[in-house]
């Protein structure tokens, strides 16, 4: 039951909108003195319109902006005293898998990843809200301090994420929108490879400033194009306008050598050897590689000599044939030149004369790099791939009804997939709005098909489940646990599926959960130490903290890849971890006790690098000892402690 607004007619919105109508071009969108999003007019541009003289006003200039734009900005760019804590009982083959599963808001993890992945992710897809009024968006805030704008704004979820609903009120606004893009595409592209690629689901609603603000990000040249995708099967026949049945995908890269691998060209489609012009062209052929086209459909070979050309050939043809009684001139110049032609036919090219048009036609040689690049609509019918299948995939795959809504189907995801990577099989793929992680399903399906050794790194929210929603029936609490359950039992399926081809085929995951920093927040706030503190200060790792925990800090904070594999070993009484195989890429020992003989036997492995805790050191002289230590006997090895 609607409820009445108990006041009096808020008369400037009113007149606003009556502009609108008018003069749509004339309303804007601001923020109030309480920083909510409202709807404003554009006085400067209502001039104009009412003016029949040029208006003076500000300097104009070719940009998309919006109110929060610098804000989002400096998101992008602030540091965050942030982690991803391992979380072996939630993997798959933790010890051995290359795939990830970051759990927690993107921008955090994309921050986090920065360092490690830096230009190395060949294909991004993203999936993000569309702004229809009825998804959950990304809440970023760096203005005041993080817990009192969270405790003040009520935008905590259980697990202490950003999470704001996307009323339909606020739906007409696009800000807030553009402002969680923004600052998430400035970072992905960071971590693209220079031949990467991003593709990006969306609808009409954004669709427009989409591109406006990926042209901004990824830069013009960088568009490669828009895709459209057949998703439906049948509309929704109550729309009184428009039957909506595709569903835009907007492709964008790292620079201009983007190649996107939609086939190999026919080697069978032939082009005209000659073009008809008013000069005379020579071009010299072996006569063995031509084939002429008699009028009943048959071939028969050529019978000239060595090292004829074309006019020769099509002259004494033409007359010999009998189609015509005089000498045939033929005229140039042609379209290959002779350095072409000889490459080609050396790699198996045919040339056909065909005898009713006189016509040379050339049939190109297979070319290892000649290929056709992927078409601007796919097809969601022709490839199984619609939302009808994407939502049985997931039915059938979890065993539940309705455990999410719109998922996208695999072969939607594999074909793209296919397109940016069949050049690179090793390549890592990422989707940070994963959902219900299609993305790592198609990987996996991929790479069981081709033979391929794709990674996939998946980043999703533990959005909570509606206590209502079948999901939360299903015993679901939120969207990342669906997601890791789809990968598990997917993965498993594709393996059983492809038997003894897929018996190396990688379905596991390391799954890294976004948290505070292994930190306490002393370390962080020097000047706010007070001499009481002090003794507290030995150590500066938070309790609940565990030695693997400060173990992904330390990767993270140098760089290392997330996915090599790490053992234990005891030496000397003492927990060692080693990262990756000899030469190994880091040594870290966060145990009390560290003495200079362990110190030595350590410096024995020559790692990359070698890390301890600050208070690990039996006394201060073996900590002053330990650099020294490792100059002598590794010289090339990094020391740090934390």
């Amino acid at each position: 039951m609607d409820k009445l607004k108990m006041h009096t007619p808020n008369l400037t919105q009113d007149n606003i909108a009556r502009i609108r109508e008018l003069f749509p071009n004339c309303v804007t969108e601001a923020k109030d003195d309480k920083g909510q999003l409202k709807l404003a007019i554009d006085f400067d541009q209502l001039k104009q319109e009412l003016s029949d003289s040029i208006v003076e006003g500000p300097q104009e200039r070719y940009h998309l902006n919006w109110p929060g734009k610098r804000e989002a900005m400096l998101t992008a760019n602030a540091p965050i005293a942030k982690t991803l804590r391992p979380c072996r009982e939630e993997s798959v083959d933790f010890d051995t898998t290359k795939n990830l599963f970051v759990e927690g808001d993107n921008l955090d993890a994309l921050k986090l990843l920065q360092e490690t992945y830096l230009g190395k992710v060949k294909m991004i897809y993203i999936d993000p809200p569309y702004n229809t009024g009825n998804d959950f968006i990304y809440e970023d805030d760096f203005a005041e301090d993080a817990e009192e704008f969270l405790v003040k704004s009520n935008q905590k979820d259980e697990q202490g994420n950003r999470l704001v609903a996307n009323t339909e009120a606020n739906g007409r606004f696009h800000s807030d929108w553009l402002s969680m893009m923004y600052s998430r595409l400035k970072l992905a592209r960071n971590i693209l490879t220079d031949d990467g690629v991003v593709f990006i689901s969306i609808d009409d609603h954004e669709v427009a400033n989409l591109i406006e603000l990926a042209n901004e990000v990824f830069g013009t040249d960088n568009f490669i194009g828009s895709l459209a995708w057949l998703k439906k099967r049948k509309g929704s026949f109550l729309s009184k306008t428009i039957v909506s049945v595709t569903e835009w995908l907007l492709a964008y890269g790292n620079s201009k050598s983007v190649k996107l691998f939609g086939g190999v060209a026919d080697s069978t489609e032939s082009q005209p050897l000659i073009k008809r012009t008013n000069s005379i062209g020579i071009l010299n052929f072996p006569a063995n590689k031509v084939k002429t086209k008699l009028p009943d459909g048959n071939y028969v070979s050529g019978v000239y000599g060595e090292g004829s050309s074309a006019v020769e050939l099509l002259n004494d043809f033409a007359v010999n044939s009998g189609i015509i009684t005089s000498a045939f001139t033929l005229r140039g110049p042609f379209i290959w030149g002779q350095d072409y032609l000889d490459n080609q036919l050396k790699n198996g090219a045919e040339l056909i004369i065909n005898t009713q048009s006189l016509q040379v036609r050339a049939y190109k040689a297979n070319d290892p790099e000649s290929y056709k690049g992927i078409s601007s609509f796919i097809n969601g019918i022709e490839l199984s791939a619609t939302n009808e299948d994407g939502y049985e995939q997931l039915r059938a795959i979890m065993a539940a009804e309705n455990i999410m809504s719109y998922p996208k189907p695999v072969n939607y995801i594999k074909h793209i997939l296919a397109a940016s990577t069949n050049w690179d099989k090793n390549s890592i793929a990422l989707d940070f709005f994963a959902g219900s992680s299609t993305t790592a399903h198609a990987v996996m399906q991929l790479n069981a098909e081709d033979g391929g050794k794709r990674q996939f790194i998946m980043v999703q929210l533990p959005e909570p489940c509606d206590e209502k929603s079948e999901a939360f029936k299903a015993g679901y609490k939120n969207i990342a646990e669906i997601s890791k359950e789809r990968i598990r039992r997917a993965g498993k399926k594709i393996k059983e599926e492809h038997g003894l081809t897929a018996q190396a085929l990688d379905i596991g995951f390391r799954v890294l959960k976004v948290d505070t920093s292994n930190m306490a927040d002393v370390y962080y706030t020097p000047d706010a130490i007070k001499q009481d503190l002090v003794s507290g200060m030995m150590d500066n790792i938070k309790p609940d903290r565990t030695p693997e925990d400060l173990l992904f800090q330390v990767l993270l904070d140098w760089g290392v890849d997330l996915t090599l594999p790490i053992s234990q070993k005891v030496i000397q009484g003492r927990t060692v971890f080693f990262v990756n195989q000899p030469p190994y890429d880091l040594v870290a020992c966060f145990d009390a006790g560290v003495t200079e003989a362990l110190i030595k036997e350590l410096a024995g492995h020559k790692p990359l690098r070698v890390v301890f805790r600050d208070s690990s050191f039996a006394s201060d002289s073996v900590k002053i000892n330990a650099e020294q230590i490792f100059k002598q006997l590794s010289p090339g090895t990094e020391v740090r402690s934390i």
